[in-house]
């Protein structure tokens, strides 16, 4: 990716200098934005919208990310990271794990309705795209597992759940959301995630 002007040169060695703080900022509104209008509108959502809601000119958008392929992954990255930090700290702060558990799959499904449009981004790249895959595994089920661990361990659900089955699942029921305003995938995740708890 072309340089954005936030990472100086490192004299002759030619090494980009890590970026400034308020560079990895301002990077981070866009990239928050950019996911905001994506879960609205899609991946193909006007440039000029995403700098709308971030507060930047469009220019500012084409210097982090040249291309929109380049602006998807580097949402799609975020929002791992994103969900992936917000497991253990939804475990800390919720009422219940399984309050928090369910707060994450909000988080996910987030998430999966922006990464409808990557495959058709990355049509021809299948390798990067399997890359990002192995890495979204990598990242989430550990976050997920922990998730259903502790609420199987607080007795709210059962014991034998697998967080890898339940995100793909939950990725499931996403499928079609896009082509069917009548198809509430937010609902029938509700309905499922209600479903993992143990009659009291």
């Amino acid at each position: 990716m072309a340089s954005d002007g936030d990472g100086d040169r490192d004299g002759g060695a030619g090494r980009a200098r890590p970026k400034r703080t308020d560079a990895r900022r301002n990077e981070k509104t866009l990239l928050e934005a950019a996911a905001a209008i994506f879960v609205t509108a899609g991946v193909d959502a006007p440039v000029r919208d995403i700098a709308a809601r971030a507060g930047v000119g469009t220019g500012t958008i084409y210097r982090h990310f040249p291309t929109r392929a380049d602006l998807i992954i580097a949402v799609y990255r975020h929002q791992v990271e994103a969900c992936a930090e917000a497991g253990p700290a939804l475990l800390a702060t919720s009422e219940t794990p399984h309050a928090a558990l369910g707060q994450w799959i909000n988080l996910f499904v987030d998430f999966l309705v922006t990464k409808h449009g990557l495959a058709g981004v990355l049509q021809s790249d299948s390798a990067g795209f399997d890359t990002l895959h192995a890495y979204f595994l990598d990242r989430l089920v550990p976050v997920c597992s922990e998730l259903l661990q502790a609420a199987a361990d607080a007795g709210e659900i059962r014991s034998d759940l697998d967080a890898y089955a339940l995100m793909r699942g939950v990725g499931n029921l996403c499928i079609g959301a896009d082509s069917d305003p009548r198809y509430d995938a937010r609902r029938l995740v509700e309905l499922l995630v209600a479903g993992l708890r143990r009659p009291r």
